[in-house]
């Protein structure tokens, strides 16, 4: 790729947070027209093979339809109850969450998950995160107790150690008062910034905690969790996956992976249930 290439596309992408703050609020949300059938049915009871809701955490910009719009067929379709929420949601700012304080993110996770669980009648939940999906629900299990309630967490091309935008971010120093106007406007894209104040609370003392399996499916063709080796967790029970040494044919980067790319939903759906794990291949683009 072009090297302006790889400034603009991640400059476009803070340029659209931007212009977000701005949208006139809209007269319906996400929420409203989430599926009666299919993911987001609390009649659905999980099966013996497939014990655990999961829950699933749309990215930043995201929501909790069209993040999920072949995820959630995709794991329904093998037997799982599936369910989305929204979070981080701005005054006036419709459809495009996750850009609230990720710490208040996090309070909205666990009161969904306890709703889901109430429903469902699991004693635990499996969550799927895309970007910051992946990595808020952290804070979740480490600071609100989500640890008692969360069996797995599986993130896709999660920013756990934050982002540099491809380098973008190390030039806020030069803009006075840009760090600040993001903060204040933004404040879940601030906190993903790499050395942000949350993040160093979130990975103080260690990635993970007890109990919890974490899998980590990056690309190495992100352009927007970048290095994307930030990506990576550290502990006991982590499984941290190159999309490209599954198969390298795969091209996905860091949108593709959570919204359609199968070789990742297949290496998923081996972390929702690694008893009946089978190799993850390029091939498993037809499973």
């Amino acid at each position: 790729m072009l090297p302006w290439k790889r400034v603009l596309r991640p400059l476009a992408a803070l340029l659209l947070t931007a212009a977000v703050a701005a949208v006139p609020a809209a007269t319906a949300h996400a929420s409203d027209a989430a599926p009666t059938s299919g993911w987001n049915d609390y009649s659905c009871k999980p099966s013996a093979s497939h014990p655990r809701p999961v829950v699933l955490v749309h990215g930043t910009l995201g929501n909790s339809i069209d993040n999920w719009l072949s995820l959630a067929p995709y794991l329904k379709d093998r037997g799982y109850c599936v369910y989305s929420l929204d979070y981080g949601q701005l005054p006036g700012v419709p459809l495009f969450y996750g850009l609230g304080p990720i710490d208040k993110s996090a309070e909205q996770l666990s009161a969904f998950v306890d709703k889901v669980l109430a429903a469902t009648g699991a004693a635990k939940a499996d969550l799927v995160g895309h970007s910051q999906g992946g990595m808020m629900p952290r804070y979740y299990l480490k600071f609100l107790g989500g640890a008692a309630k969360v069996n797995a967490l599986v993130g896709l091309a999660p920013d756990n150690h934050g982002t540099d935008l491809n380098g973008l971010t190390n030039l806020l120093p030069y803009f006075p008062g840009a760090a600040d106007l993001i903060k204040a406007t933004t404040p879940g894209l601030a906190d993903q910034i790499a050395g942000s104040a949350f993040l160093t609370k979130l990975n103080a003392g260690g990635d993970t905690v007890p109990g919890v399996h974490y899998t980590v499916i990056a690309t190495k063709y992100d352009e927007v969790a970048t290095p994307w080796r930030n990506q990576y967790l550290s502990g006991s029970d982590v499984h941290n996956v190159l999309l490209q040494d599954l198969c390298p044919l795969d091209l996905s980067e860091h949108v593709a992976i959570g919204l359609f790319d199968r070789i990742a939903f297949h290496e998923v759906v081996n972390a929702l249930d690694p008893a009946h794990a089978k190799a993850t291949t390029c091939a498993s683009v037809f499973s």
